[in-house]
């Protein structure tokens, strides 16, 4: 047991760092930066190319990774966060994540997308105390850990820099008001925390032997999940959060199995932000809500349609895309309906409700895993199957759902984003029923009453009916006096509740439906692939839809199916590899977020004034 727990003291070392670099943005900011994984994950693979291709000695590569990485940090926030200073908070964090996106696929463009082993410049396994082997590298990675958090607290308790960045974390306004540069200083707690990210990448690289461009993902979600439970904006606590989450992880896999880290990071997660949203240093946050309606950012209605031109739109694609298209175009159609189903059923979630969903690669893969198991399994019909994957997926995602809407502000998005996760390590560790990694084989065609829809343009055809329907229910929605409430509850909440509507079970219905639906594109997704497999349903599924319904507006039904045909049709249609599909997906959000946050089938509005 004396093993586990220095492993866990190790690997809470890095989180440390990670955490140490999360909160600090966080305080200055009122910001999640999402980006920061994709730092880490530059600076091991900079790290990486230093040493074991230019020669340089680890010091000097850990000076030039850390001022590098502290340089991509400045740049994060001059690009992405600081031109959204006055828009809400989830502006900037989702600008963050296309960040994320942009720096994490330039690296794999850059650097190649390859798993290569980290030089052996310490060594790992000289050291031996109490039958527990441990190396150089832990030794020199754990003084460092507290060196820098040594010297990060006396910077910032007397150095007159670090003064000004905890007046700016206290009180951003009153800060600038006394004569403080606030942008100068959130310019200076991106590029510390950037350079603690590189620093983290290199010792974690020593300690692993290898690395990988597309780890910053996990890493950055697994730092954030220690800044939590240490208490966003505390650095104290980050430190006790990373070492904690160390310890858990550590003890959780020797318990459980590798194969449950997910399981147990990110349960932990979700647990802290139900039970101890202001984790174990900090105060509960005091966010008010933060309206995230069709407009987004910006002032604007939808451009309005009429149902009659809805039918001659569904009609002439019905008849004119299957006489035109070859088969691979009908393949990619199918890909842009089964996501327009996703993204159009958001819209009532994002868009009217006010609340931003990110994991929604849950219900999907709930939606996809429950009918290919009916259909292989149990001999069920397809249609009864995919029903089946969307109620089980609603039932499901709302149960684990229920206490996050207590929360307010980007908190419920970082909970469901957590809550998709969990469900897909679920999913992965239930072999008896999922075949866990492996995954599922021969999932059937999509048949309707015992007719087997082989042909794709049959498949799309039924992709389309089930987008038409979405859509009707979707809209009648928005149009009936649900959809007055549910758009009361995201334009203003407080006005909301003091109106005497019901605004934790209108979120929460308006989660459901979205989540039904999601779940029967899960289904037709696993029927047309024939194949599925944890893998499949990962962030970047989720971040996808999120993307689709930004670009489209996010309270806009018809824009959602706009932004998955730019989003999923032209890079198919370019046959762009995946890493240059991601990059244009972080470029597209980063641009539509800043400069047309209301989406392209929403029409900007100026404000008149009065005289």
């Amino acid at each position: 047991m004396f093993d586990t727990l220095i492993a866990g003291v190790v690997h809470g070392n890095a989180y440390a760092l990670l955490a140490v670099g999360i909160t600090l943005i966080f305080g200055v900011t009122n910001v999640i930066n999402f980006a920061h994984g994709a730092v880490f994950a530059f600076g091991s693979i900079l790290g990486w190319w230093l040493i074991a291709q230019q020669h340089t000695p680890l010091w000097l590569a850990i000076i030039l990774v850390v001022a590098i990485t502290a340089a991509v940090g400045i740049l994060i926030d001059v690009i992405a966060v600081h031109p959204l200073r006055k828009a809400p908070a989830i502006a900037a964090l989702l600008a963050t994540v296309a960040a994320g996106l942009i720096i994490e696929n330039l690296t794999q463009v850059v650097f190649g997308p390859d798993t290569r082993p980290f030089p052996h410049v310490l060594e790992t396994n000289n050291f031996q105390l109490g039958g527990v082997r441990f190396g150089t590298s832990d030794v020199v990675m754990l003084a460092i850990t507290l060196t820098v958090m040594a010297g990060l607290a006396g910077f910032l308790r007397f150095s007159r820099y670090g003064l000004a960045i905890r007046a700016t974390a206290q009180d951003p306004d009153a800060a600038a008001q006394m004569g403080i540069g606030v942008a100068r200083i959130q310019l200076l707690a991106f590029a510390i925390a950037s350079g603690l990210g590189g620093l983290a990448g290199i010792f974690v690289g020593i300690y692993n032997s290898n690395i990988s461009p597309t780890s910053g993902t996990l890493a950055g979600l697994t730092g954030f999940v220690a800044a939590t439970i240490g208490g966003l904006g505390s650095i104290p606590g980050a430190v006790i959060g990373g070492f904690t989450l160390g310890i858990l992880e550590a003890f959780g896999i020797y318990i459980f199995g590798d194969g449950y880290r997910d399981l147990i990071t990110f349960g932990v997660l979700v647990a802290f932000l139900i039970l101890r949203p202001g984790g174990l240093l900090a105060k509960v946050p005091a966010i008010s809500a933060e309206p995230l309606t069709g407009t987004f950012l910006g002032l604007g209605r939808q451009l309005r349609v009429r149902w009659w031109q809805a039918v001659v739109v569904f009609a002439g694609v019905a008849v004119i895309v299957p006489l035109v298209a070859n088969n691979y175009a009908i393949t990619v159609g199918t890909q842009i309906l089964a996501y327009a189903i996703i993204a159009v059923s958001m819209t009532l979630v994002a868009g009217s409700a006010g609340q931003l969903v990110i994991g929604q690669a849950g219900p999907i893969a709930i939606g996809a895993y429950t009918s290919a198991v009916l259909t292989t399994a149990h001999d069920w019909p397809f249609l009864a199957a995919a029903i089946a994957g969307g109620v089980l997926a609603a039932v499901v995602s709302s149960v684990l759902a229920a206490p996050l809407w207590n929360l307010n502000g980007h908190y419920v998005a970082i909970a469901t984003l957590g809550i998709g996760i969990v469900i897909v390590a679920v999913i992965r560790n239930w072999e008896s029923l999922t075949r866990g990694s492996y995954g599922i084989f021969g999932i059937p065609v999509p048949s309707i009453l015992g007719y087997e829809l082989a042909d794709n343009t049959e498949i799309f055809l039924l992709d389309l009916s089930v987008l038409a329907i979405t859509l009707a229910v979707v809209v009648g929605v928005q149009r009936s006096r649900l959809g007055v409430a549910l758009r009361a509850v995201g334009a203003d909440e407080v006005a909301a509740k003091s109106s005497g509507i019901p605004v934790r079970d209108y979120k929460a219905l308006a989660f459901g439906l979205s989540a039904l639906f999601s779940g029967i594109a899960g289904a037709l997704l696993a029927h047309q692939y024939s194949y599925i497999d944890p893998t499949v349903f990962n962030l970047s599924m989720s971040l996808l839809i999120v993307t689709i319904i930004v670009l489209g507006g996010t309270g806009s039904p018809y824009g959602a199916v706009v932004g998955a045909i730019v989003l999923i049709g032209v890079p198919e249609a370019l046959r762009l590899a995946p890493e240059a599909r991601i990059l244009l997906y972080g470029v597209v959000l980063l641009l539509i977020i800043r400069f047309r946050p209301q989406g392209v089938l929403v029409r900007k509005e100026r404000v008149g004034v009065a005289v």
